[in-house]
């Protein structure tokens, strides 16, 4: 199975997005999916993400060579992103099998979710409520661990690191991640 992750932000969501979903592929029982982040377009922003025609000239450029397309994107607090996705999911599911799915706030979410070193002065309650993940406490995660200066400011290191805690996101993040577990597995057994 071939599959193309079209990240809102590339590059930074890449390091994060491919080996969690390979892991996430291989603990669904299908350790054979080559996994490929789209590098051309890259998308910078939720604007060009949610764009139907963005989307639509990807989907036509990656056709013949991709099985499963998965759009992810962050939240970020609008609570009607899930139906915007759910309209791209309808308009390109014909073309091709298309998943759409945003981090309940923000990808970063998903990598915390997997440690187990964060401040204990931090509950995951709040977490994962915080509408910017990504700066209130991913960024400062980082500055701890001295991963700022490392590709994706630490998001290479963390994102392979998370990958091996596969479980720990699924069962910190039910509503999203989870959910999307359960949706690629019933896509790649059919």
């Amino acid at each position: 199975m071939n599959v193309l992750i079209i990240p809102e932000d590339c590059p930074n969501d890449q390091y994060i997005l491919r080996p969690i979903l390979a892991r996430l592929f291989r603990s669904i029982g299908v350790p054979s999916a080559k996994i490929q982040v789209c590098q051309n377009p890259r998308l910078r922003g939720v604007d060009r993400a949610l764009n139907s025609g963005e989307i639509r000239k990807i989907v036509d450029q990656y056709r013949g060579m991709t099985d499963l397309f998965i759009l992810c994107v962050d939240r970020d607090g609008e609570a009607n992103r899930k139906d915007r996705l759910a309209q791209l999911e309808n308009e390109f599911t014909s073309i091709r099998t298309f998943v759409a799915v945003n981090a309940w706030q923000e990808i970063e979410a998903w990598v915390l979710a997997a440690m187990t070193d964060l401040p204990s002065n931090w509950t995951w309650s709040t977490v994962r409520c915080e509408r910017d993940v990504k700066e209130v406490y991913f960024d400062p995660y980082v500055e701890q661990r001295g991963l700022s200066s490392t590709p994706g400011n630490g998001r290479k290191i963390l994102g392979k690191e998370a990958s091996r805690s596969i479980n720990a996101i699924r069962g910190k993040c039910p509503d999203d991640f989870d959910c999307l577990a359960k949706r690629l597995s019933k896509v790649a057994t059919g």
